[in-house]
This record gives C-alpha cells, sequence and structure tokens, in this order.
C-alpha cells in the first residue's frame, strides 16, 4: 500500500441522510478512501435538523467530528486544513463562502470543492445567490470536483477560472445495493425529497398513471411533500425512508421512477444516486430524459424512457417479464462496471495525480509529490478489478 493521503472533507452531512444526497455520498467515498489506506477527516457542522435525525452518528471508516460555528471551527481544526494533503469542502456547507476562503488562504496542500448539485449552484451564482459559493472563490480552488459532466465542466474552467473541473459523480455501495428475489408490491415506486421543480414531472409520469391505472399499486417515498397534494387512492405515501431500508423498497418494485431536478435537466450530466442504487439492486428503471443520460445507461437496453403517463402505464403493462429481466442484468452489469464509490475513490487519487503532475495546483502541492509514484502503480487497481 502507497504511503497515506492527509484528506480533509468540510461536507453538508455524513452522520444524517435525512433530507439530503450528500450523506450516502461521503459515507461511500470515504469508506473507501479509508479502506485504500488514506487518512481521512469530515468536518461536519453541528445543525439541529440533522443531530435529530442521525442514522449514522459515528462512522465507522475514517474520523468524523462535528463543530458548532466557524470560530469553533478554525480553533479547533486549523492545523488539520494547514497541513492536509488534500481538503476538500462541499456544497450548501454553511458559510460555505466563509469556509472556503479559509480553507484557500490556509491550507498548504491541494484544495477542492466538491459540487453535488453544480447546476442548481450555477443557477444560484447567476441569479448573484451567494449562499455557499461566489464567483471569485471557484479560481481559488484547486479542483473543482462535480456531480455533473459534459460541457458544463469546460464552462466552469473558462467563465470561473478553475485551473481544473472534473467529474466526480454518486456513486452506490454493492454491500449494500444489491437484487433480493421477492413479488413486488407495488408496480412503481419513487424516492426522492419534495421539490417543487420535481413535482410536475412526478404528476405528469406517476401520479396521472396512477388515476389513469386504478388497478396499479403505487408508492411515493421522501419528506417535505406539502399536506396540499392530492394523493391518488392507489399511492401509498411513507414519509423519510433511511438508507439501510432503500435497497428493500427497492427489490419491492416491479419498476422504479427517476425524475431529474429542473436545473440537472438543463445542464444535462447529471446521474442522480438513485439510479446507481435501484440498478444495482436490480430494478428496472423508467426515467425522465436528459442531455448525457445516454452516456451512463442505454435507452432500451439498460433503461426505459418516460415522457406521459401513456409510456409509463404502457411499460408498467406490456412489458414481458423476459425484457424485464434483461433490462434488469443491463443496468446492474454497467453500475457494477463503471459506478461504485470504490470507482470514485479511484477517480479522485488519478485527480490528485494529475494536479500534482502538471503543477497545475494554485500551491504546486509538494507536499503530495512523495505519493506519485506509489499512487501511479496503485491508481488503476480497482478498476480493473
Amino acid at each position: 500500500m502507497f504511503n497515506q493521503f492527509r484528506i480533509v472533507f468540510l461536507g453538508l452531512s455524513i452522520t444524517s441522510s435525512w433530507g439530503n444526497g450528500h450523506a450516502t455520498t461521503y459515507r461511500g467515498l470515504i469508506r473507501e478512501l479509508d479502506a485504500r489506506g488514506h487518512d481521512v477527516l469530515f468536518l461536519e457542522r453541528d445543525v439541529p435538523w440533522y443531530a435529530e435525525n442521525r442514522d449514522m452518528p459515528e462512522p465507522p471508516y475514517g474520523q468524523t467530528e462535528l463543530y458548532t460555528s466557524l470560530s469553533d471551527l478554525k480553533n479547533r481544526f486549523s492545523s488539520h486544513i494547514k497541513n492536509a494533503d488534500c481538503v476538500i469542502v462541499g456544497s450548501y456547507v454553511p458559510q460555505g463562502v466563509e469556509i472556503g476562503s479559509w480553507v484557500t488562504s490556509t491550507a498548504k496542500g491541494i484544495t477542492a470543492f466538491y459540487d453535488i448539485d453544480t447546476p442548481v449552484t450555477l443557477a444560484k451564482l447567476q441569479r448573484g445567490d451567494e449562499e455557499y459559493l461566489s464567483p471569485g472563490l471557484i479560481s481559488k480552488y484547486d479542483l473543482y470536483l462535480s456531480f455533473t459532466g459534459g460541457p458544463i465542466l469546460q464552462y466552469i474552467e473558462s467563465h470561473y477560472g478553475t485551473p481544473m473541473a472534473r467529474p466526480l459523480y454518486c456513486s452506490f455501495d454493492p454491500s449494500i445495493y444489491y437484487p433480493e428475489e421477492q413479488e413486488p408490491i407495488w408496480d412503481l415506486g419513487y424516492l426522492g425529497t419534495y421539490s417543487d421543480d420535481r413535482q410536475p414531472m412526478l404528476d405528469a409520469l406517476m401520479l396521472e398513471s396512477a388515476r389513469n391505472w386504478a388497478d396499479g399499486k403505487f408508492i411515493v417515498a421522501g419528506p417535505q411533500y406539502p399536506q396540499t397534494i392530492q394523493w391518488p387512492s392507489n399511492v401509498q405515501r411513507v414519509d423519510h425512508l433511511p438508507p439501510s431500508e432503500h435497497r428493500t423498497f427497492y427489490n419491492a418494485q416491479k419498476f422504479t421512477l427517476n425524475i431529474t431536478r429542473a436545473d440537472m435537466i438543463r445542464a444535462g450530466y447529471s446521474p442522480s444516486v438513485r439510479l446507481f442504487e435501484a440498478a444495482a439492486g436490480a430494478t428496472p428503471i423508467i426515467s425522465d430524459w436528459w442531455e448525457g443520460l445516454d452516456t451512463i445507461f442505454e435507452p432500451d437496453v439498460e433503461i426505459l424512457i418516460s415522457k406521459s403517463a401513456e409510456d409509463t402505464i404502457h411499460y408498467l403493462c406490456d412489458i414481458p417479464d423476459q425484457e424485464r429481466r434483461k433490462l434488469r442484468e443491463n443496468a446492474r452489469k454497467r453500475v457494477m462496471t463503471c459506478h461504485s464509490a470504490a470507482h470514485r475513490a479511484v477517480e479522485l487519487e488519478n485527480y490528485i495525480l494529475e494536479l500534482v503532475r502538471g503543477g497545475s495546483s494554485n500551491k504546486a502541492g509538494n507536499c503530495l509529490k512523495k505519493h506519485r509514484i506509489a499512487l501511479q502503480n496503485t491508481a488503476h487497481d480497482v478498476l480493473s478489478e
């Protein structure tokens, strides 16, 4: 095993998955980085809404610490930031601009921004909303990691001046998400937190299908849905569903529905973690369409595209079981080959290597150069397994 990287993450949450998709991403990535020998510290702001809903208060990999304020963060962890080989600040971190400015001026090693919400972030910046990132801060980070790929990465480099923008998509854990043979309980399910921009498509593709197919069984799981929504009688509702129950939830569906946020549709190349989790569990996926989806899954071979309730009902009622089984097998094979958390850990290592080799880090990352040869020898281990 090569010498360890000292990596510090400042993320929205790793201890609570309540109402966010960040926690599962960080859990998988940090678990795999830890397994590969890196020294990983995750710093999380202690806020009431996560404190009351912690489904993993003490992650069993790396080290997790809570801080109460920006001053508490600086007082307790300045030396960790200063001496880390790589410091990664995530999107939606409270006081993200202040934290990012402090990190980029304090850290001796490589600094990165991990945007788990890239299209939302860019839309916010365009309207002057600097909740957790500012245009001037982007160029100070050495690396911009993004949940979104495609042309938007070149835009971030050219428009905002970041030295290097690269995709680091969400991922899944193969030890958690896998097929369990059982008779489906629901014909179609959906897992997702309420969002104003997703609701019209959920209405069009699922709720309208439920109204038009009274014998169908549907379920929507996720928090924050308004009381004013009129749910059809054949649509079951579940509030927050913890990650520990996601696999069982997917395996109990004949098909699962993927709905993409409007900003992510406009940007394209923005797969959600639900896509990978469902595919890993071999649950056939019906999805809305967005540019770049065909680079993640092959339509009609690994995923089905719906543009209306009629399309959805057709898939639910007319797809033969043999075709459905082939669809699920193909999708699972794709994610097992390309989209596990282990793949993401190796990709992150390669990006750090790219910075070290090219010398494009704002601070040159001299402390990382001692790892270069060892990492070159091991960077392809997981991808070739």
